[in-house]
């Protein structure tokens, strides 16, 4: 009965994200066709996030480790375990930004309007077209836009999640554009949902979420990569074993 439950309510906050995807097509179509309407097309996914999952009893708790100047330009760094991350990160983050996703979600009813025009597809097998997303982030960053990065790369298959290795992508190009990094630990997304939540279903709740103060990269360099990977990682996979 209760995973009868919770893929009954699975459903209903899917119906919910699609039917206010619809509801909001209008104003989100308008502000894609040129780039410089994306701040709001950003204010308008924010939302459309939060209440298709306030239909469905899902709130998020935001928590800064200290405040941010969001003038500043960022690279977000956050682990990943649920598709509720994407709305948890777009409500946390307060500027312009722009994500950073597989290129399957081109495909996609909901995505594929974003990921044509404010967010950046990638195939992280493909060499191309991995060079062609970061040259596109190098773009953005440059004009202001900050960017939400993935460092796993994917939800990684694991239940209950644990965190897998960080790609090097992220901290290479914070380097090479003296970027700061904002580490951000999902808490709890997956406990609420769980990947897509197909197989475990979903429940209402609280997501809570905490945002790092962020990592200076202007005195790095390129043989620094590796070392400020590791330091993001810890830094989330500390906040997750102390929560």
């Amino acid at each position: 009965m209760k995973m009868f439950l919770r893929k009954a309510h699975a459903r209903l906050y899917r119906y919910s994200v699609g039917f206010f995807y619809f509801v909001f097509w209008p104003l989100l179509y308008y502000f894609s066709r040129k780039p410089e309407r994306y701040v709001s097309m950003n204010k308008v996914r924010r939302a459309w996030g939060f209440v298709s999952s306030l239909i469905a009893g899902i709130t998020y708790k935001i928590e800064y480790e200290q405040k941010v100047d969001w003038s500043r330009t960022y690279i977000i760094c956050p682990n990943h375990t649920s598709n509720l991350d994407i709305t948890a990160i777009s409500i946390a983050i307060k500027n312009n930004i722009s994500f950073m996703g597989k290129d399957e979600l081109l495909d996609g009813l909901v995505t594929g309007l974003f990921f044509r025009t404010v967010d950046i597809p990638v195939n992280r097998e493909s060499k191309m077209s991995s060079f062609r997303a970061f040259k596109a982030t190098a773009e953005r960053l440059q004009k202001g836009v900050t960017m939400i990065i993935f460092p796993e790369g994917t939800i990684p298959d694991i239940y209950p999640p644990e965190m897998i290795s960080f790609k090097n992508g992220p901290f290479r190009l914070a380097i090479e554009h003296k970027i700061p990094i904002i580490p951000v630990t999902s808490l709890n997304t997956w406990q609420i949902l769980w990947d897509d939540g197909l197989k475990y279903g979903s429940k209402p709740g609280v997501c809570n979420i905490f945002v790092h103060k962020p990592v200076e990269t202007a005195d790095l360099t390129i043989e620094d990569t590796d070392a400020l990977r590791d330091q993001v990682h810890s830094i989330i996979q500390q906040k997750l074993q102390t929560a």
